[in-house]
């Protein structure tokens, strides 16, 4: 090799070798460290801060990167420095800072985030705090304060927040019953615009009525003035249906029978009241107690009364705190005198032939006379032919003729067995009844 050639060379590895202390690899290149940042500061309670006491507690959620350690200047209205507070780490890039405010008004704050000795650009804020609103309710009313068990109150108010119609809120309406403690919600309603609100209510007892505000994130709780309600029982209306006096025409002297039925709100029968019959003479207009009766499970009532004059006769139903009283439709019953009926008898009475062949029929004879001031003369009028079989307590009809005008009764029937035969008059609308006497005929077979 040439000394030009090996020179050459030399040169060309010095150069080498000094390019490669100049250039050292990539690997051991060093990069400088990310500079921390605060990116997200948040509250609980969000801002603006409500005072519903003397001060609340707020924490701040920092969120970082590329930090490990946080701090935060809070800084109340009128003061312009406070020493810088720790963070506290929550997580992976999150601290948080609690502090207690108390001072109405617009409050600052400063974050930093750093990682060592390396601190990011801080992060300003601020929120406000403000003292909850004060309300109240006022002008409560319940209208009707006297109702029936049944009927609707309107309750209505005002919800006021400061000087002003508190619109948009909801409100309860609370009951407390007549000897309770304790109100209950019954209901709920919305004030309206100006922080009017009302409500129907259907109370079925008596007591005590109120509104309630439980407030929001903004204002305070506020209840109203109670105002009382009182309940009557429901006074439900009763009728006397089907109200009957019979018999009519009816004799002076004999009963009269009186029915109906008691009914309440015009569909079931109402149990155990009293009725009470009263009787109105033609020549008066005043009624008179005469009788009554109990009503059964069902509403129905029976009575009975001796007829002595013409005239009305209706049921009546006091009623009571809880039903009505009610009055049927008056019954005219006409009373007529008695009439004095002649007396009568059955003579004569002959049943032939005797003994009698079984299947053969028996003739039957008597006389029916009446008493006519004191003389017997033959009466027209129905008797009936009744027949006992011997060994038998019981007499039994068997036929009934009319006698002529000479009062004859003739009457044919056919014989099965030996026993008794009679005729009976019973009488009629002149007559007393009579029975003629007994007449044993045998029976051969």
């Amino acid at each position: 090799m040439s000394l030009q050639r090996i020179r050459t060379t030399v040169i060309a590895l010095a150069v080498g070798a000094g390019a490669l202390v100049l250039a050292p690899p990539a690997s051991a290149q060093v990069q400088a460290p990310p500079v921390p940042s605060v990116t997200k500061v948040t509250m609980n309670p969000a801002s603006p801060v409500v005072l519903f006491g003397d001060s609340v507690k707020v924490t701040f959620t920092i969120t970082t990167k590329d930090a490990d350690k946080a701090g935060m200047v809070i800084i109340p209205p009128g003061v312009s420095t406070q020493p810088v507070v720790a963070a506290k780490p929550a997580g992976k890039d999150t601290f948080t800072v609690e502090r207690t405010v108390g001072t109405v008004g617009k409050w600052n704050y400063t974050v930093t985030a750093s990682n060592g000795d390396k601190a990011g650009e801080p992060l300003k804020g601020s929120f406000d705090v403000k003292k909850a609103l004060e309300t109240k309710i006022v002008r409560f009313d319940a209208n009707p304060d006297r109702i029936t068990k049944g009927d609707r109150v309107r309750l209505s108010a005002q919800l006021r927040a400061g000087d002003q119609g508190y619109g948009g809120q909801e409100v309860a309406l609370a009951f407390r019953s007549r000897g309770s403690d304790d109100f209950r919600k019954v209901t709920t309603t919305k004030t309206s615009r100006n922080g009017w609100f009302s409500a129907a209510v259907r109370p079925w007892r008596s007591g005590e009525w109120r509104a309630e505000f439980g407030g929001n994130a903004e204002a305070k709780a506020s209840v109203s003035d109670g105002d009382y309600v009182s309940v009557r029982p429901r006074v439900r209306t009763s009728a006397i249906t089907g109200f009957d006096a019979a018999p009519e025409p009816v004799t002076k002297g004999d009963r009269l029978r009186f029915k109906g039925a008691l009914t309440v709100e015009g569909e079931h029968g109402l149990r155990g009241e009293r009725v009470t019959i009263q009787f109105r003479p033609i020549a008066s207009r005043q009624w008179q107690n005469v009788t009554g009766d109990r009503t059964s499970r069902h509403g129905r009532f029976h009575a009975s009364a001796t007829a002595e004059q013409s005239g009305w006769w209706r049921a009546v139903y006091d009623g009571d705190r809880r039903i009505k009283g009610s009055v049927s439709g008056p019954d005219f019953v006409r009373v007529a005198e008695p009439v004095t009926k002649a007396d009568t008898r059955v003579i004569g009475f002959n049943a032939y032939p005797e003994p009698a062949e079984r299947g053969r029929y028996l003739k039957f004879r008597a006389l029916l006379q009446v008493d006519d001031d004191g003389t017997w003369e033959g009466y027209e009028g129905k008797v009936d032919l009744y027949f006992k079989a011997k060994r038998s307590g019981e007499y039994r009809l068997v036929t009934s003729v009319t006698t002529d005008d000479d009062g004859r009764a003739y009457a044919k029937a056919r014989a099965w067995t030996s026993g008794h035969w009679r005729f009976v008059h019973a009488g009629d609308d002149e007559t007393n009844g009579d029975t003629s006497r007994s007449d044993y005929v045998r029976v051969r077979r």
